[in-house]
């Protein structure tokens, strides 16, 4: 290891040090690209700071606090920190409860308001859909289920939250209200603002290009108002933003007065990735990075491919094999030592078989993220509680069964078992009898709907619905489905009035997902969790591995936000991209553009990019024109 590496960016990381000052503090953005170490400069600032000004922290009971994206981002820091008291690192969700858990009657006001402009949306869409059928009664029960949440806010005392859980109480408030409120708090409550600085002379925002823009908008305003005693330092890289509810261009917002360090050092990437991911942004905002004096030159191949090929799989392993034998590396030849990553979530779900269930509420923006993440009540009801109880029926494990009811089914929780005194059998018979009704419904039918499955667990009680949920639960379902199946025209009509009335919605959403069989809701959990063959960008961002295979395909992803071809230069921009761009937007050739970077800056030793274009030979003089890679590093596969 070279110490002058190490040393390269030791003036960036003094620059940090010298703004978290308590006496004199200044605000900082800290750009950093991949793999330059940025968590190590956060760590080591605060440990410089702690170890300067600890006791002023202790004396004053502030401390300095750390929001990060992930609850492991979160863990990690806070071991590197050795649970240093004196700083206080949460996630956002967890942050944002911190400052507002309390105010319960700004928050019922809130949900009040929030509730009503919902109900609104909901009597809008009602009078643009069918007066009666399936879609109708479930607009029907969402508005039931608004109002019965609404007249319930008068009694709720004190409201609670959980960044970790799926929120189902109904004192409970959800992930995206959490945020939204805490951000309209700030912005509104002057003595928030105030406690917020007093308690945290210095905040310090880890992925700062992902945090939500209205937060992020807030914690700005925040900082100009009392720039003279706070410190704000953002660390982060615009060119890794990759959540849709990030802040467009947040380095553009950054004052002049702030400081703007810059970190060039990559310590990750062989010299030939370096170079790639270079080329990659230089048209963006001109950083370049430099790679260690000791790294490895490193191998990069793009394999140009045919799309709509029968066996992709087989495709991906024969560009492993060309890899194995270019690099010397048996490494490339195991599946298992190959991280493979796909820029667009879309192109996995077909690939891997989720695409009905996940498609839907990918379409819906406020969705997205909770997607990703697997969080929310809805996503929680199934991947938390249905899917560790199915998965024990089916393999006959009947303790494996009771735990997963005991953790969360109301038919056995302590209240339920106090209530019932000496009658807890009963309690428990039923319990059996609902794990019973729905092992036979999956025996029946291995590709039963996510939606049938719904209505047994309800209909038992088997486990408590969530709200999002409740609108798809009720009589007349399972009737609706079949008439439909059955392809009645009318009925065919019927329901796409009633699609276009909720198009864009959460309720509309969760419609057509339930149709999905629940093997594909399981299959969606393989993937959120890491446990599938391919990765996501937003699962393996900060982290590394030696042999990474990304894979890009437009016919797959078809277009839906990201756009391949025009990336690579082998379809030229539409006139919707240069209207974007000259208004300032993003465009899907930005995205794409950033998630590219984001998977290629993921290799330590060895990159491939398989590329699939309905002309590989054309694709192939396209992306040689680009000047990204060498001429002997294309390659068409046959």
């Amino acid at each position: 290891m070279s110490t002058a590496d190490d040393q390269f960016d030791v003036a960036a990381d003094a620059e940090i040090v010298q703004c978290i000052d308590l006496a004199k503090p200044r605000s900082f953005f800290l750009h950093a690209g991949a793999g330059s170490g940025k968590t190590r400069s956060l760590v080591s600032a605060i440990r410089q700071v702690c170890s300067t000004q600890g006791r002023q922290l202790s004396l004053t009971g502030k401390k300095i606090g750390v929001i990060t994206y992930t609850n492991a981002a979160c863990d990690e820091i806070k071991q590197r920190l050795e649970f240093d008291p004196r700083v206080e690192v949460m996630t956002t969700h967890a942050f944002s409860w911190s400052l507002i858990e309390g105010y319960n009657a700004d928050i019922r006001h809130w949900v009040a308001k929030d509730l009503k402009l919902e109900l609104l949306e909901l009597e809008h869409a009602q009078t643009k859909g069918r007066a009666s059928g399936k879609a109708s009664d479930e607009r029907a029960r969402s508005m039931e289920s608004k109002r019965r949440r609404l007249s319930r806010l008068p009694s709720i005392a004190r409201f609670v939250y959980s960044p970790t859980s799926d929120n189902r109480t109904r004192d409970s408030l959800n992930h995206s209200e959490v945020i939204a409120m805490t951000a309209e708090f700030l912005t509104t409550k002057p003595g928030l603002r105030k406690m917020l600085v007093s308690r945290y002379p210095v905040l310090l925002i880890d992925e700062s290009q992902d945090t939500n823009r209205v937060l992020m908008d807030a914690f700005l305003n925040i900082e100009a108002e009392f720039h003279d005693r706070f410190c704000l330092g953002l660390f982060g890289d615009m060119m890794q933003r990759i959540y849709a509810d990030g802040k467009e261009r947040l380095d553009e917002a950054i004052p002049q007065r702030w400081a703007q360090p810059r970190k060039r050092m990559n310590h990750r990437c062989p010299k030939r990735v370096v170079e790639v991911i270079n080329s990659i942004r230089r048209e963006v905002d001109g950083e370049e990075q430099v790679p260690r004096s000791d790294a490895e030159t490193g191998v990069v191949r793009m394999f140009v491919a045919q799309q709509g090929a029968a066996d992709p799989f087989a495709t991906e392993a024969a560009a492993r094999q060309r890899m194995a034998a270019i690099t010397g590396d048996q490494g490339w030849q195991s599946p298992e030592f190959v991280k493979t990553l796909a820029l667009e979530h879309l192109m996995s779900a077909r690939r891997f078989g989720f695409a009905d269930f996940f498609e839907p509420l990918w379409g819906v923006d406020n969705l997205r993220t909770s997607l990703l993440q697997g969080t929310g009540a809805g996503l929680g009801f199934f991947i938390r509680e249905v899917l560790p109880l199915v998965r024990a029926l089916r393999s006959k494990d009947r303790f494996g069964a009771m735990a997963a009811v005991r953790k969360t089914s109301p038919l056995l929780d302590r209240a339920t078992l106090q209530e019932a005194g000496a009658d807890q059998v009963t309690q428990l018979a039923k319990a059996n009898m609902a794990c019973k009704a729905l092992l036979a419904l999956i025996t029946e039918n291995p590709e039963i709907s996510a939606h049938e499955v719904l209505n047994v667990v309800a209909q038992h009680g088997l486990f408590a619905v969530p709200d999002s949920l409740s609108p798809f639960i009720g009589p007349g379902e399972a009737t609706a489905k079949v008439q439909v199946v059955a392809g009645d025209p009318s009925q065919g009509e019927d329901e796409g009035d009633d699609d276009a009335a909720d198009a864009g919605t959460e309720l509309g959403a969760w419609r057509k997902a339930l149709e999905a069989p629940l093997t594909q809701v399981e299959r969606y959990d393989a993937y959120v969790q890491g446990t599938s063959q391919f990765g996501t960008h937003q699962g393996v961002k900060g982290l590394e591995f030696p042999r990474v295979q990304v894979v890009i395909n437009d016919d797959e992803a078809r277009g839906f936000l990201f756009a391949y071809a025009k990336l690579f230069g082998a379809k030229a921009k539409s006139k919707a991209d240069h209207d974007n761009e000259a208004l300032g937007k993003e465009t899907s050739f930005d995205r794409t553009r950033r998630l590219f970077y984001v998977t290629c800056s993921r290799a330590e030793k060895s990159l491939a990019v398989v590329y699939y274009s309905p002309d590989p030979a054309q694709a192939r003089d396209a992306v040689l024109q680009l000047g990204w890679f060498r001429p002997d590093e294309v390659e068409v596969l046959t």
